[in-house]
């Protein structure tokens, strides 16, 4: 198959110098190492080189993955899954430490981030998390506070995962070329956490009422949340907007407010 499917967001990394740039952010020998969105495997065949312990590919398209399986076939440590991402059990991985690469499809990207978000065993079975987005979108995932990238996405992801490095892809690096450029996030995860919330959907139902109208101040939607005596003692100022409370806040407010 020599085409790319709109359908997947399909844009295939074709430039071999980052290619190998981000194969060498981590130590890949003896390592277990999970590709998600492997594609045709240009990834993949530099990963194997710097042979990995094993090697699991995660792949929706189903004649993709056929050709992996294929390529593969005789090769024992390589797993090929033709398999939807957002619905992949992790399960199946728990007796291993893996480090996750991932070259995501533009209009799901977001929605795999979070699914890793939300994993129930926390810290992961995973030491490193690489992962391609599109530039804009990666800009609201590392935004600092304050500035105007930082927000809901931003938040949410730096409560469990430390970004290590990050670096711009130009689109001209891909087939088909996509009309925008992309950006590789190196993360880790937090292994402890000062603020105690037990369910990262605390953090993101308290994020979502407070952003929900990002212009106004916070004044009405945090008495939603909590009560004026709560307010008080967590010496929130109601009169600000929502990108004007660090995300110690926003922790603290989840805290409260799962323990209500």
């Amino acid at each position: 198959m020599n085409y790319a499917k709109k359908s997947l967001g399909q844009n295939f990394l074709i430039d071999k110098n980052i290619i190998k740039k981000i194969v060498s952010l981590i130590k890949i020998k003896n390592q277990n190492i999970i590709e998600i969105g492997p594609g045709k495997g240009a990834l993949t065949d530099e990963i194997i080189s710097r042979e990995p312990k094993s090697l699991i590919l995660i792949e929706k398209d189903t004649e993709l993955a056929k050709e992996l399986n294929k390529r593969f076939s005789k090769n024992k440590s390589i797993k090929v899954y033709n398999e939807d991402i957002l619905k992949f059990n992790f399960g199946i991985i728990k007796n291993h430490k893996f480090n996750v690469f991932g070259n995501l499809p533009y209009n799901i990207s977001s929605q795999i981030l979070i699914k890793f978000l939300r994993l129930k065993k926390w810290p992961p079975n995973f030491k490193n998390i690489i992962f391609m987005f599109q530039k804009e979108l990666a800009e609201k995932i590392i935004g600092k506070f304050p500035s105007r990238n930082y927000g809901r996405l931003s938040i949410i992801s730096n409560f469990r995962l430390k970004i290590l490095k990050k670096f711009l892809i130009s689109s001209n690096c891909f087939f088909p070329k996509p009309k925008i450029n992309s950006m590789i996030i190196h993360f880790q995860p937090y292994k402890n956490n000062f603020f105690k919330i037990k369910n990262i959907k605390t953090l993101e139902n308290v994020t979502k009422i407070l952003f929900s109208n990002k212009r106004k101040m916070i004044n009405k939607n945090i008495k939603k949340i909590l009560n004026e005596k709560e307010i008080n003692k967590l010496k929130i100022k109601i009169n600000l907007r929502p990108a004007d409370l660090n995300p110690e806040i926003y922790y603290k407010i989840s805290e409260v407010y799962e323990n209500k």
